[in-house]
């Protein structure tokens, strides 16, 4: 008997074969420029926590100086960070720099669509219900709490700004609410809004203040800052 791929699988190989086979030029262009010497990267390997809570090693194009986590700032990144590379920062606000983690989807560790894999400092700051369940989906190239929180190097430059504790604020504000944002996405998890995501995600790099992602989500929850 034929087996017969599902909708979610048939379409997760078909979007890995589309960007594979467009992106050629998008990938090699920065493995042209960035610089390899003893304080800049190629690539970027690090553990994330992932589905069912299990660690895996996420690849990204480096965007930091090498031993960034030690420098001042530590995990947290803000917005013209002294610790980023000359092409880093545009590759992080192209999300070209997430391009690698498609070896990860194709290993099994990774889907398109699904909360963003995070470190286990990171992942700790989750309210205890949310650690439960917010991994029994794949982690994912893109996802809602991506979308609402696009600004959230901004955010948080600003919060460092007035005085306040960046970390804090991740652990109080940032969160909990990624974690509804990602309970919400569980609850209206389909192939439609794997779709609808991943268009809203493309149009909001290229617009990124803009709004369309409640239009086309209206029961989303609202951010509250």
């Amino acid at each position: 008997m034929t087996h017969v791929p599902n909708n979610k699988t048939y379409f997760r190989y078909t979007f890995i074969h589309y960007r594979f086979s467009h992106t050629i030029t998008v990938v090699n262009t920065p493995c042209n420029w960035i610089k390899i010497n003893r304080r800049r990267l190629l690539w970027y390997f690090q553990e994330r926590v992932g589905f069912k809570n299990k660690m895996f090693n996420i690849f990204k194009f480096a965007t930091m100086l090498k031993d960034s986590p030690n420098m001042a700032g530590g995990l947290i990144t803000t917005k013209k960070d002294p610790r980023l590379t000359p092409l880093g920062g545009i590759l992080r606000d192209t999300k070209i720099n997430e391009l690698p983690q498609l070896i990860n989807i194709l290993n099994g560790d990774m889907s398109v669509v699904g909360p963003r894999p995070v470190m286990q400092k990171s992942f700790d700051a989750y309210p205890p219900e949310v650690q439960k369940v917010i991994y029994n989906v794949k982690p994912g190239l893109t996802g809602i709490g991506s979308i609402i929180y696009r600004d959230e190097e901004t955010i948080i430059t600003e919060v460092r700004d007035n005085g306040g504790d960046t970390w804090d604020f991740y652990k109080n504000k940032i969160y909990p609410f990624k974690g509804n944002l990602e309970q919400w996405y569980q609850k209206n998890q389909s192939f439609l809004t794997d779709i609808k995501i991943i268009m809203v995600t493309a149009w909001t790099i290229f617009r990124p203040k803009s709004e369309i992602v409640y239009i086309w989500f209206p029961t989303l929850p609202k951010r509250p800052f």
